[in-house]
């Protein structure tokens, strides 16, 4: 029995749609990234009908330039839990709701000119996040233009208050809100009664709830258009992708965090965002 079927989640379904296209590897050196590079470690790839080729949902990792991020896509903090998180959650989409899913997934720059083809960006480790000046324009332009980020795994006052300045230079006449516990994306498919607060797997095994004393909550915060879409969700104090990732590392972690939280949070921001 391999880790990917170790456990079933009692996961509701839910019918989503989204577009799919093709990545890019990086700016500077372009190339696709091709699916046999990424080590699955026994998770299976599934077939999908191939008259769904042009509506799968795609997971896609955003790789920044900042901080390692031109160097190979193992380094650098945007790749942090990578592949298993991706991959992990793609096939819990495909498995566990009615979502056809793209089995590889993607990793695309905010520069990339085939950005508008994914309705859904995944954005993590932003503490020390600087954009560059052609980032922060064509993630304005995205966002205006009905794509939504998930932004996660980041800890701390500092690393807030650097996230909240370069969304400065995004959106200098917006300021990311802070979201009540009332607010549909934490029922719109799993009603959840707190907001998720997922330490990484070492910190829980060292029995920490948390990954710095700073953090002694998590906070969810989003950007709205003016028309009051939600363009972002900010997941701060949490790392949602960890509980993704090590699903298969830990039988307890994974009651207390993946299965009970991580995963319904993360399939209610995807459900919330393609709907919405």
């Amino acid at each position: 029995m391999t880790r990917w079927s170790r456990w079933m989640i009692p996961l509701l379904a839910v019918v989503l749609l989204a577009s799919g296209a093709v990545a890019q590897w990086g700016r500077g050196r372009r190339r696709e990234i091709r699916p046999e590079e990424v080590d699955r470690q026994g998770l299976p790839v599934w077939d999908n009908d191939p008259q769904f080729n042009g509506d799968l949902f795609t997971f896609v990792r955003v790789r920044y330039s900042s901080f390692g991020g031109r160097a190979h896509w193992g380094d650098g903090k945007w790749a942090t839990d990578y592949p298993d998180s991706d991959l992990n959650f793609s096939f819990r989409l495909q498995q566990l709701t009615s979502l056809k899913v793209d089995p590889h997934g993607k990793i695309l720059e905010l520069t990339d000119e085939r950005l508008f083809n994914y309705p859904f960006l995944y954005l993590i480790e932003p503490g020390h996040l600087v954009f560059e000046e052609d980032e922060i324009t064509a993630l304005r332009k995205y966002l205006l233009n009905g794509g939504f980020l998930m932004v996660d795994d980041f800890w701390g006052e500092d690393e807030w208050e650097n996230l909240r300045s370069e969304l400065k230079r995004v959106f200098p006449d917006r300021d990311p809100l802070e979201l009540p516990l009332e607010h549909e994306i934490f029922h719109c498919v799993y009603d959840l009664t707190q907001k998720p607060q997922i330490p990484s797997i070492h910190a829980w095994m060292n029995g920490q709830t948390t990954e710095r004393w700073d953090a002694p909550e998590a906070n969810y915060r989003a950007l709205f258009d003016d028309q009051g879409r939600m363009m972002m969700i900010i997941c701060h104090n949490t790392d949602l992708g960890d509980g993704w990732e090590r699903e298969g590392i830990d039988p307890g972690y994974f009651r207390e965090y993946s299965e009970k939280w991580s995963y319904p949070m993360g399939i209610n921001i995807v459900t919330y965002a393609m709907t919405h």
